[in-house]
């Protein structure tokens, strides 16, 4: 495995980092491709012994679930806290059975102070994540969404706070405009606040618009980019006239993707078969040679191990612009 630098800070995370949302249970709430904790554990385990140190997880997959399992598993194989880094997300509520939260009523519903960017979640949501993790500090806490009724000097103070409190020890953010995230960094860095170090941006061959603004953004900052969904939700992993369980049944599949050109999927496949590897590893390689570590979802042994080939995949400027040249600028997705 190799490592670099996440962004301009002293902390190096592994160029390919573990997406952990298919880690839980197959129960939860639209997710029956999510794998049991066993074959969980055998992916993690896979993943670690070939240098995979750094685990993307959130509150809200599986209700806490992947956060559990991590922490089981980095006592079941005995990997010292201090070598692997752990990146959790909040925003989200985390339910007391396998069900998605509905869009809550601020004034009626029981979810309310248990979602959002309010001091009073985020600290409750940390607390919640460590006892998961077994753990007493996450490496980079997340912002998984933005939520627009807390004022960003909220938000940022707490996030501050957490640092000094040594439970939190970087922060980052996911999916938003980049105005706001820019209004949230200069929030912080006005007020002597911790700033963000990571930007989770949703970046793929088949939506290319954080071009425009977020990592130009990100790079004048030093700010490190690990996107997630290289893959686009699967798409570029596999021929474009075939589907999966997941995107058949997975309604944001179409709604990210239904306006996609996917004669760059085509071209993936093409460009796969010349160089005699996966799909997959062009279309992660992709995502590599732009100076991003993606997050990837591997659910399986065999996913693992492949997956290792888009380091050693070489695109050429001509290879990216083959891929490339075929996109259709579409709607910014803020999520």
């Amino acid at each position: 495995m190799q490592y670099a630098r996440l962004g301009t800070s002293g902390l190096k995370v592994s160029r390919i980092i573990l997406g952990c949302m298919a880690f839980g249970s197959p129960y939860w709430e639209g997710s029956p491709w999510t794998l049991n904790e066993d074959d969980s554990m055998a992916v993690i385990k896979r993943a670690w012994d070939i240098g995979i140190n750094t685990w993307d997880t959130a509150n809200t997959y599986s209700n806490g679930a992947s956060e559990r399992i991590l922490g089981r598993a980095m006592k079941k194989f005995a990997i010292p806290r201090s070598r692997v880094v752990i990146l959790s997300k909040l925003y989200y509520p985390v339910m007391d059975d396998d069900s998605r939260p509905q869009p809550p009523d601020s004034y009626s519903n029981p979810l309310v102070n248990q979602m959002g960017l309010s001091r009073k979640h985020i600290f409750e949501a940390v607390d919640a994540s460590l006892e998961r993790l077994g753990t007493s500090y996450i490496d980079v806490l997340q912002l998984h969404r933005l939520d627009r009724e807390t004022p960003p000097e909220e938000i940022m103070r707490a996030l501050h706070d957490l640092v000094c409190m040594g439970k939190v020890r970087y922060i980052g953010a996911s999916s938003m405009y980049t105005w706001e995230f820019a209004r949230l960094q200069y929030t912080a860095k006005l007020n002597g606040w911790t700033p963000f170090t990571s930007m989770q941006p949703f970046y793929n061959l088949l939506y290319r618009e954080e071009e425009r603004e977020m990592i130009p953004f990100c790079d004048s900052q030093g700010i490190g980019v690990i996107p997630w969904s290289p893959l686009a939700r699967g798409l570029l992993g596999r021929p474009a006239n075939t589907t999966t369980s997941r995107s058949e049944a997975d309604a944001k599949t179409k709604k990210w993707f239904e306006d996609a050109n996917l004669e760059i999927v085509d071209r993936v496949e093409e460009l796969s078969k010349k160089k005699g590897c996966s799909m997959a590893s062009v279309a992660t390689a992709w995502v590599l040679a732009k100076g991003c570590c993606p997050i990837v979802g591997l659910t399986s042994v065999k996913r693992v191990d492949q997956i290792l080939e888009a380091l050693t995949v070489t695109l050429n400027e001509a290879d990216c612009r083959y891929l490339e040249d075929t996109y259709r600028p579409r709607a910014v997705q803020a999520m």
